[in-house]
């Protein structure tokens, strides 16, 4: 069942940033995500117990977000991690593309329909995913454990001490966080949910079963077997590739419903273009994306961005041609180890080049 947008975006409100669209992964996108918060984990002493409550409250939730967060003391970390997570790996995928990931001009860029919204999106609803699924098998959060999976071989590695990611509870705690409700003829809306539901498949898709041999001289007597979600960079490659060949849609009505759906037109085909409902993976998107060339309420520009003078250069300039600099770099070289424990290097200087886009 798709996952529809609740009535308030949650995790914003921490550093004074502009309202967001009314949706709740959306929190995943502000600069509140780069400031860490206190370990809340079951080891945490009473008045630590309830810097959660605190927490919830700093974070910009709906009643029933709120009422979900006071109750389980994990969560309010957990929504902060995933933030990081999110902003981190989308900063990282597109550190060579015009648009960055900056924070600069996000609020703007989440009111419009492009494919930068459309991943922005599907990688905050990722790292939600993935956040939870882990918070659950490191026991930062009370409502859940490890992956509880029913087959033997779970319960094996429970007994082992192995612990499996949660993404059964993970995904199912999700839904019901963010809410659901009907959309009806509204396109943006069913993007959006379309695109929130590309990043949890993109998780889901990566979960992987991991085993461990126990017996004499190595040997696999006992094989334990868990599951694990894939690290969050693997999850972030995939989204971009999706990114990259991402559907521009509109709506029509399909007369055997009654109802609007998604229609995208069909790619990788020598016949002529036709409509043709977007695939479950498809990243989806209603606007064209400007060039993010120049500065705009939508990014800061081009402008002194470090770039490759082989790789990137051209186009993240925009044809107005880049600066060359040299600088000396320190850095280690003719390392030896010494007995019994270390390493012991020289500094050696160099010259390094560094090109950036002129303004």
């Amino acid at each position: 069942e798709p996952l529809a947008p609740s009535s308030q975006p949650f995790g914003h409100g921490l550093s004074g940033l502009t309202s967001l669209p009314a949706f709740s992964p959306l929190s995943l996108t502000g600069k509140e995500g780069l400031t860490h918060l206190p370990s809340l984990g079951p080891s945490a002493n009473p008045a630590q117990g309830k810097a959660h409550l605190k927490q919830c409250d700093l974070l910009k939730l709906s009643r029933k977000q709120k009422r979900l967060c006071q109750r389980e003391p994990g969560l309010a970390e957990t929504l902060r991690d995933a933030i990081r997570l999110s902003v981190m790996e989308c900063q990282y995928q597109f550190r060579n593309e015009r648009w960055n990931c900056s924070l600069d001009g996000r609020s703007s860029l989440l009111k419009r329909g492009f494919k930068e919204t459309a991943f922005l999106y599907a990688v905050s609803s990722a790292a939600l995913t993935h956040s939870l699924a882990r918070a659950c098998s490191a026991g930062r959060m009370e409502r859940c454990t490890c992956d509880d999976s029913p087959d033997l071989e779970n319960r094996k590695a429970w007994q082992w001490g192995v612990c499996g990611d949660n993404l059964k509870y993970s995904t199912k705690f999700l839904k019901n966080f963010l809410g659901q409700k009907k959309v009806g003829k509204d396109l943006r809306a069913k993007v959006d949910i379309h695109n929130t539901n590309v990043g949890i498949k993109a998780v889901k898709n990566g979960l992987k079963t991991t085993c461990k041999c126990h017996g004499v001289s190595g040997s696999c007597a006992v094989r334990t077997c868990w599951k694990q979600l894939s690290p969050f960079h693997e999850t972030g490659k995939i989204l971009k590739l999706r990114y990259d060949d991402a559907v521009k849609i509109f709506s029509a009505t399909n007369a055997a419903v009654g109802h609007a759906e998604l229609m995208g037109t069909q790619r990788r085909s020598h016949a002529p273009k036709s409509p043709a409902s977007p695939r479950p993976m498809d990243l989806v998107y209603v606007e064209d994306s400007p060039s993010f060339c120049r500065p705009s309420k939508y990014s800061l520009g081009t402008a002194g961005r470090t770039c490759s003078r082989e790789a990137s250069c051209d186009g993240l300039c925009c044809g107005r041609g880049y600066n060359t600099q040299s600088r000396m770099v320190a850095f280690s070289c003719h390392c030896q180890v010494q007995w019994c424990c270390y390493v012991e290097c020289r500094q050696c200087m160099q010259e390094e080049v560094i090109y950036s886009c002129k303004q």
